[in-house]
């Protein structure tokens, strides 16, 4: 294809000149799978669309043409907005739609019987709309699937998901195209490999990537505290910047830390300036609010989280400032490039560290943001719960083939290298859930007839369809007004068992009271003028990356640091003149007293699951070495344990067998593997969440997985989901691989400090949150002390 005169004069009117990588895509639009990376605000979009605007401009084709996928709800109501546009605006024979969660049901059943043109949705509907009986007719005319943003799809299993969807497209319209669309990649040939349909090649197509951006740390009159995740201390300097841009986007890594910083921004507002929040525990109907105003450009500044990483183009941002050290380089970049959405203009951030060891981190972050090392880790083999899931779409859909299936599996990527053993024990648990539970009716879903896989029942489609999905939520609460019945978003089961009434708490930047639960709805009023407790909302709590953590090991080589603030230099300078500096290749164990304590601080830099983990862990040999471990805390680059007794060698409590082996048999009884169970178990259909008569609440719904879990512990060990939990578990909460990756990298060797008092990189640690007790000897052993004491003080032996 190429520029045709009609899109040429529309470009022309506009005052536009297509980009190289624009006609580029036309260019090569008959290419079987395309990536293509460009910066944002380089119209990427615009260029996936570009051949399906440019086939379409004639008319004549019925049906489905074009399926657009993207990450986010608002990301394909955006982009109907921008596309609606051009289609307008050259009288285009083209009808747009989008299709998510939030798309009504009449509407739905429409567009299968009536497809648009172009179709924009997300992967979760797209999975949904393939199980149906009809597909193969809705998308027998399809010749084009866009996947925007592919690059946050496939960091989790919701890109298995789409993928494997995609594998079932290729079977009802052979010949379909496939363009993934990216602005930040760590490694375009993984993400090409993914996008492919194997083994098949996918072609990348780089855009110019225009200048770099203008980022830097903000100076603030007042130091960063020694701890804490706030950044309160930074608000003057932050409004100061909101007032000297148009629009502010204020990311924050944690729903919850976005509804602190936002209070305490609203209270230092001496001039109202219009400002909003966003983020996804908040009621749809205040997110669009918020989108709307920014849209219109009402807002001045916007503090947000990942809710708004994605490429929503939202015109007049000219400043992203991010609070807290970014975690993951490639993230920061993302985040940043929400900044001057025009192409070749630098986009504009600042990073706000929110505690003192943050700084070194964020300086970390700026270098490898100028030397553009993304960071990212490799991909593993397809999840197999997600796998599941796909089987039982299929089956909704009718009677399917086992072996074509296994066939158009192994086309996925992720799953080329699955084996048909692999498979076959996936369609066995589907068809019976597995040995231990092949006697129970419910779990008896599918059955072959005539060589043909299908539903045994039916009707079990409807439930399928009703927990169809890869996303595990926490189990929520709405949040609504009493009385007024208006919806303001949603807080965490847990935290809202913790509320009693009169507590009050913040949420979308309100102070409200806790008024009642009522039908699993929790009632509160508005209250601004009582201290609010805060919500515990959900969502991810990032660890820092490897290679970022690497980038800070290879600062402390350093003689000086002259990029950092004096203060911080200094500390630093002062932990190498009373200890010494951590290195990459040994493990740094500080032993010291303090407080009537003896205490051991290891610096791992393995991130702050894998630190947690490793807590767990030390105080569990300890209680086994005798030395009578109280509690530990951790973060990202250290856990810090306190006992009873002084540990006069840490090398065996981190020798790597003995680890490993007390790893195993910790994780063999812990709470952690139940939690990952229920997860994967949900996603492989074995627990349903949502039911035609109500949704479980996160109580029965653990209670009915724990119960599961035990029996197959107990009854079948080697249970597929038991399997896939394990799997699930070493990658994910306890983070064992960044553990495996410390012992590696140092290869066991110990640096010892025994010292007499605590140490300066030690001393924030004793500030941190989220200090762990551990209840075994050590308390024992207190308890007895003071009982002798209690005695001796009443003269009695």
């Amino acid at each position: 294809m190429t520029l045709s005169p009609r899109f040429a004069a529309w470009f022309a009117a506009r005052g536009w000149q297509p980009h190289p990588h624009q006609l580029d895509m036309l260019a090569k639009a008959d290419a079987p799978a395309l990536l293509l990376i460009a910066p944002t605000g380089g119209g990427k979009t615009l260029a996936g669309f570009l051949p399906t605007l440019t086939d379409l401009a004639e008319g004549g084709h019925a049906g489905l043409h074009t399926l657009y996928v993207s990450p986010l709800k608002a990301l394909a109501a955006d982009i109907r907005r921008n596309l609606t546009t051009p289609v307008e605006e050259m009288a285009l024979p083209i009808r747009i739609e989008d299709r998510t969660g939030d798309t009504s049901a009449t509407r739905k059943k429409r567009q299968r019987a009536d497809p648009p043109h172009i179709l924009l949705t997300t992967p979760e509907s797209l999975a949904l709309l393939t199980s149906y009986e009809d597909a193969p007719r809705m998308f027998a005319g399809l010749k084009r699937v866009i996947i925007d943003e592919i690059h946050a799809l496939s960091e989790s299993k919701r890109g298995d998901q789409l993928m494997l969807a995609l594998s079932r497209l290729d079977a009802m319209a052979p010949g379909l195209r496939r363009v993934g669309l990216s602005a930040t990649v760590e490694n375009p040939a993984a993400l090409a490999s993914e996008l492919a349909r194997h083994p098949e090649p996918c072609e990348i197509l780089h855009a110019d990537p225009g200048p770099d951006p203008d980022i830097a740390m903000l100076v603030t009159e007042e130091r960063p505290p020694w701890a804490g995740g706030g950044a309160k201390y930074a608000i003057p300097a932050v409004l100061r910047e909101v007032k000297r841009h148009k629009t502010t986007l204020i990311f924050h890594n944690t729903r919850a830390q976005a509804e602190i910083f936002f209070h305490n921004l609203w209270l230092a507002n001496d001039e109202d300036l219009p400002i909003g929040i966003h983020h996804g525990s908040l009621s749809r109907e205040q997110r669009e609010r918020v989108e709307g105003a920014m849209v219109a450009g009402q807002l001045r500044a916007i503090v947000c989280t990942g809710s708004l990483d994605l490429g929503i183009d939202w015109g007049d941002v000219d400043l992203v400032i991010q609070i807290g050290a970014p975690k993951n380089v490639k993230r920061l970049i993302q985040r940043i490039g929400r900044a001057n959405h025009r192409y070749n203009a630098p986009s504009k951030a600042l990073l706000v560290p929110a505690n003192r060891f943050e700084i070194v981190e964020c300086v970390a972050a700026l270098e490898a943001a100028r030397d553009h090392d993304l960071d990212g880790d490799p991909k593993g083999p397809g999840p197999r719960d997600v796998l599941c899931q796909h089987i039982l779409i299929r089956a909704c859909a009718g009677p399917f083939d086992a072996t074509e299936l296994y066939r158009e599996v192994k086309t996925v990527g992720a799953y080329a290298g699955i084996s048909r053993a692999g498979y076959d024990d996936c369609l066995d648990f589907c068809a019976t859930g597995g040995y231990a539970l092949r006697a129970y009716d419910k779990w008896q879903r599918l059955k072959q007839t005539n060589g043909l896989w299908h539903l045994r029942d039916p009707r079990a489609s409807q439930r399928i369809r009703m927990n169809l999905g890869t996303i595990q939520d926490t189990d929520t609460l709405k949040v609504r007004l009493r009385g007024r019945g208006k919806p303001l978003g949603e807080v965490e089961e847990s935290f809202a068992a913790t509320l009693t009434q009169g507590d009050t708490f913040l949420i979308g930047g309100e102070v409200v009271r806790y008024e009642g639960l009522r039908e699993l709805t929790v009632e509160v009023s508005r209250r601004a003028d009582k201290q609010p407790k805060i919500a515990t909302f959900m969502g991810t709590k990032f660890a820092t990356s490897t290679q970022l953590s690497q980038r800070i090991l290879r600062m402390f080589r350093q003689s000086s640091w002259p990029e950092l603030p004096g203060h911080t230099a200094g500390w630093l300078a002062l932990q190498r003149r009373v200890s010494k500096l951590p290195e990459a290749d040994r493990i740094l164990v500080e032993t010291f007293p303090h407080d009537g304590r003896n205490h051991l601080c290891a610096y791992g830099f393995a991130g702050r699951n894998a630190q947690a983990t490793l807590g767990l862990l030390l105080t569990q040999r300890m209680e086994e070495q005798g030395l009578h471990p109280m509690g530990f805390v951790a973060t990202d680059y250290a856990t810090l344990v306190w006992g009873l007794d002084l540990v006069t060698d840490p090398a065996p409590l981190f020798a790597p067998d003995a680890l490993r082996e007390d790893f195993e048999r910790w994780l063999g009884g812990n709470a952690v593997m139940k939690r990952t169970f229920r997860a994967s178990a949900t996603i492989a259909g074995l627990i349903e969440r949502n039911t035609p008569a109500a949704r479980k609440t996160g109580r029965q719904a653990t209670f009915s997985s724990d119960i599961l879990y035990d029996t197959l512990t107990r009854y079948d060990p080697d249970h597929l989901l038991l399997r896939i939990t394990r799997e699930e578990a070493l990658r994910g909460l306890v983070d064992f691989g960044r553990i495996e990756e410390m012992l590696a990298r140092t290869a066991g060797a110990i640096d010892h400090a025994p010292l007499d008092r605590v140490t300066p990189l030690a001393a924030p640690l004793f500030l941190e949150p989220g200090r762990v007790p551990v209840q075994a000897s050590g308390a024992q052993r207190l308890m007895e002390e003071e009982a002798a004491r209690l005695m001796a003080a009443a003269g009695l032996d």
